[in-house]
């Protein structure tokens, strides 16, 4: 279902029918261009070992996502080529990863999508304590996730859905996508974006009305890609 949806089309769903736009930050960025994933979010908080893996991998289901929180940190990398080659074996479909990655080279090889903040060569050298709900969720920037969210990921991101709302969502991104190719292919026959949402109409009305928006004139005209 989510084959022709990228993160754009899903996050303007969310605005479209209320939902919050719940968006990993910006520096969450793909190893590899072209990867994306999606799935149930399975989350893990690291503590410095790598064991935290390989038990998610024990409760983890074919499909998921694991998604990492390990504090946004920038000193040490928390996942390699063995933990990422034990993922992909396991039926998982991808990595996120609040903090850093090492192995690019060995990644890339894998073939695994795989989301962080960068890539460090240094490993983690420290051990905290492990939380007994280190398995039940994960923050990644603002946003706590558990296995009651859905994550979808690609060249513009990681998205975070309730999963409860996830058919509402991709009913209302399909919509969002099947506007935007029907104006694309309008304006590849030389009708322009402005004359298929009557532009001009819009900045006379704005003439006498100054409060009138754009998305109220699409609206009218029943183009409304922005809603």
């Amino acid at each position: 279902m989510f084959t022709e949806l990228s993160t754009p089309h899903l996050a303007d769903a969310c605005l479209s029918i209320g939902v919050p736009v719940r968006c990993a930050p910006t520096s969450c960025r793909p190893l590899s261009t072209g990867s994306a994933c999606h799935g149930r979010v399975f989350p893990v908080r690291h503590v410095g070992s790598v064991d935290v893996f390989l038990e998610a991998l024990e409760c983890a289901q074919t499909g998921d996502v694991l998604v990492v929180d390990n504090g946004g940190r920038v000193d040490e990398a928390c996942v390699g080529d063995l933990v990422t080659l034990e993922v992909k074996n396991a039926g998982v479909r991808g990595i996120v990863i609040w903090g850093l990655h090492r192995d690019s080279v060995e990644l890339q090889k894998i073939g695994l999508p795989v989301f962080s903040m960068g890539t460090l060569p240094a490993g983690p050298q420290r051990l905290d304590p492990q939380s007994p709900d280190c398995l039940y969720w994960a923050r990644v920037g603002h946003w706590v996730v558990t296995a009651a969210d859905y994550v979808a990921c690609d060249d513009d991101g990681v998205i975070f859905l309730p999963a409860a709302k996830l058919s509402e969502i991709v009913a209302a991104a399909t919509g969002i996508a099947d506007k935007e190719r029907r104006h694309a292919e309008l304006m590849r026959t030389g009708v322009s974006f402005r004359q298929q949402t009557r532009f001009a109409d819009y900045l006379a009305a704005r003439e006498g009305h100054s409060s009138l928006t754009f998305r109220q004139h699409l609206k009218k005209v029943a183009g409304a890609i922005e809603e």
